[in-house]
This record gives C-alpha cells, structure tokens and sequence, in this order.
C-alpha cells in the first residue's frame, strides 16, 4: 500500500474493497467508492459519527526546563463536552509533523504541577499516566478563553505523510456537529451530499452518534499497545430507534467507521437492550468480541498489528484478512485517513436476527451490483 499524501477527502478515484465473511470461497470484489450505497441493500442502516475534529495540537514550551514541546490532546478527562479544561494529552519534544512520530524526542521529564506554555493557554499537568509521554493536564481559564486559544493556536493533529499543513476544514466531515474528536473520524470523510443523496434513493437508512475519535498513533510501541484510549461518547435516542426499525425489517446495521463500532459495541453491554445517553467506551474490540449490533463495517485501509486491525478480526477471521491485506498490497490501495476504504460484512448471525443476503455478487473480483 502507498500513503494518500494529500489532503482530499473524497478523489474522485477512491476505491472500495469488499470482503463478505458470508461468501464461502473467500472472494474479494474492488468497486469504486461512490457505489458504496449500491453496494448496500434497502433497508440497511449507515451509522456515522457526526464528531467534529478539534485544532488538538498545540506548540508552546515547559515553564520550569524552558524546553520545546508540541502536546497532542487525547482523551477527556470528562463526559461533560461542554466544558474543555480536563484533557489527557500525549507529548513530544521539540519539532513538529514533518518528522515521523516514532522519531519524535521525548519531552521534558514532567511532572505534577509544571505549567505549560502554550501559546496564549496555560496548562497545569495533573500527573503523567504511566509513560513519560502520556500526561493528565488542566487548561487556565474560562471555557471561551480556553476555545478561543484553541481556534487561534492550535492545528489539527498530522503526520508526516501528508507534507503540506492540514487546515481544519480538511479533517471536518460533512456532518461535523459537536468538536470533540482529537483526530478526524476518518471513514466519514467519504460522504458527501452526492452519497447520501443516493442511500436515500436505495431506501438505505441514515444515523449518527458523537464519539470522541482520539490519537491513532503515539509513536512509542509501548504506549501504542494502550490504545485506543478511554473515549467517551453520546448515543442518541433517535439512532436507537432506527437501529430498532432496522432490525425489525431485516436489514443490517453498517458502521461507517471502527468509532462508530466501538460506541454502538459498548452501548449494547449496558443492558439488555441497546441504551441511548452518555458514556465512555473503556473496551476493546479484537476476534473474540461477539458483536451485538454492527453487521458491517466501513473503514479505512489498516496495517496488521494495529488497534483498528484488530478490531476489524471482529468481522473476519485470520485467513480473510490475510487476503484482504494481500489485495490491498498487490492493488496499491492508498492507506492512512486520505485514502482507499474496505467494506467489510461479518457472518450472518443466525439466532440474532435472521441472516440476510450477501453484500454484492462476486464475479471474477469485482462487484456486480445488486439489482434491488
């Protein structure tokens, strides 16, 4: 694979690779992107989360070394979004996005009490959690104090393989409402009104809940393995009800995203039925995970060993994946939040709620769309 290195959410090339645990022979099918809801079947639901992206790195030095350090929020310290205070944060020495993460300096040595500098906020650490890099802070000041600093200082989280600054509006969706994720909910940068123009057609349905989308890479294997971080989340009733409506015709519930999957996941452990309201999702998804509400997955290309690869071995098994890793490598799939997307379809569960139809026809590797 070959990271997407340029900001454009939706190339008019972008490619979708299908794989259907359903489909005893294993076959992979390439489609185009856009065909996403033709490739879908009436009645099916896409969930989105609807998290806008916060300006979450921010440049500024330690008071008590006078020692550069870039600090990149996190997680929340709170379910409260509307108070922005409280964060946990990962951070670097000195330099910026244009070295790779894993080459990044440590910080400082922090500890309990330093103030950091950064720009026009101020931050008290509260404690480092466990590694030198990851640290618990408290910003200085009113919550509009505190946002305004963000707007006017902070930029998006990045990394090296895109070369050119990121601006906000690159890492926004279409359906951004609350800023509370800490790096872009990247399967949803794939919609736009044309798609969602075209599920309403195909009577695919459309919901979203906020999840707090944090960092996907620390740049420490250690720290990595910790990952995905506790993240919070917001399940409306609205969405609850369409995934009711959805069951109840047969059709299949499509995360359009491994965020949307761990909130609606975590949701459905907390009682016998799915719960809407607040919460924070602490668990992770991996092959043993027994899904109870998600049929589907929409989601970008990811490398073995990662957090957002173990989650999708909760759609399928080791030797589907295996040839889905292979074609993406043999097709030079664009990897990273700019690039190509997989639509996954895990076993139908029978005793759950009906097994429905496969995805799309197989036919020598690509998707012959369904006719309905």
């Amino acid at each position: 694979m070959r990271a997407a290195s340029a900001p454009n959410q939706r190339p008019p090339d972008a490619r979708l690779l299908v794989a259907d645990a359903n489909d005893a022979r294993g076959r992979l099918c390439h489609a185009a992107r856009s065909d996403l809801p033709r490739l879908l079947r009436p009645g099916d639901l896409l969930v989105a989360n609807d998290a806008a992206t916060l300006p979450a790195s921010l440049h500024g030095h330690d008071l008590r070394t006078g020692a550069e350090i870039e600090v990149r929020l996190a997680g929340w310290r709170s379910l409260d979004f509307a108070s922005v205070r409280e964060f946990d944060a990962v951070v670097f020495g000195a330099g910026d996005y244009h070295t790779r993460t894993e080459d990044r300096p440590l910080p400082p040595p922090l500890r309990a009490g330093d103030v950091l500098v950064l720009g026009p906020l101020r931050a008290e650490v509260l404690g480092v959690l466990g590694h030198p890099r990851l640290i618990a802070l408290r910003f200085v000041g009113t919550d509009d104090e505190i946002r305004a600093g963000f707007a006017h200082h902070g930029t998006p989280i990045q990394y090296a393989h895109v070369g050119q600054p990121l601006a906000l509006w690159d890492v926004w969706t279409r359906v951004a409402a609350q800023p509370v994720a800490f790096e872009a909910p990247a399967a949803g940068l794939l919609l736009d009104w044309r798609m969602l123009d075209a599920r309403t057609a195909r009577d695919i349905g459309f919901a979203t809940l906020t999840h707090a989308a944090g960092v996907s890479s620390t740049g420490d294997a250690a720290l990595d393995a910790r990952l995905p971080f506790d993240e919070p989340y917001l399940l409306p009733p609205a969405t609850v009800r369409a995934i009711e409506r959805t069951r109840l015709i047969g059709g299949r519930v499509v995360a359009l995203g491994t965020t949307v999957v761990r909130a609606l996941e975590h949701a459905a452990t907390r009682g016998a039925t799915l719960r809407a309201g607040a919460a924070v999702a602490t668990q992770r998804i991996g092959p043993a995970t027994r899904l109870r509400v998600v049929d589907a997955i929409v989601t970008g290309t990811h490398e073995p060993g990662s957090s957002h690869y173990q989650l999708m071995r909760a759609f399928a098994d080791g030797a589907l994946l295996a040839r889905v890793s292979a074609a993406l490598e043999q097709s030079n799939y664009r990897t990273h939040e700019f690039g190509d997307s997989l639509l996954i379809v895990r076993k139908c569960a029978a005793a759950a709620h009906g097994c429905a139809a496969r995805v799309a026809t197989i036919r020598h590797g690509q998707c012959a769309l369904n006719s309905a």
